[in-house]
């Protein structure tokens, strides 16, 4: 699962904003930490029927100061936070409309499945 290269603690899950403009730039002043605040699945294309793909699992995080990012999980990522966000995720729909303003969709409780397939496999 995920990539061997993260930028967020493998605990807790926290990362810290580094990047202003694009993934890996590190121009970015702020510095402070930033917040898992749910999941989304990495946006893969279309099949040859038009049907989206289901892409990776991927962490949402918020700074402090309001930037949101989306960050790949690694495979030793601690999967009882991964699921604590996820769940705490689900008490705040305020934040999902927020998202889905800038093209991120954060996974609710009917995805349940599909995150625990991709966390643990198939049962």
């Amino acid at each position: 699962m995920g990539t061997a290269h993260r930028n967020h603690c493998p605990f807790c899950l926290w990362s810290k904003h580094v990047d202003l403009e694009k993934p890996g730039d590190r121009k970015s002043e702020c510095q402070a930490g930033m917040k898992p605040i749910g999941l989304t699945f990495k946006h893969e294309g279309e099949d040859k029927y038009g049907k989206l793909r289901q892409g990776e699992l991927m962490l949402i995080h918020e700074c402090v100061c309001g930037k949101i990012s989306i960050n790949r999980i690694a495979g030793d990522d601690n999967s009882e936070a991964i699921l604590k966000a996820f769940e705490e995720s689900q008490k705040h729909p305020k934040k999902w409309d927020q998202l889905k303003r800038k093209g991120i969709e954060i996974l609710l409780s009917g995805k349940r499945e599909k995150i625990f397939i991709q966390l643990f496999g198939e049962v």
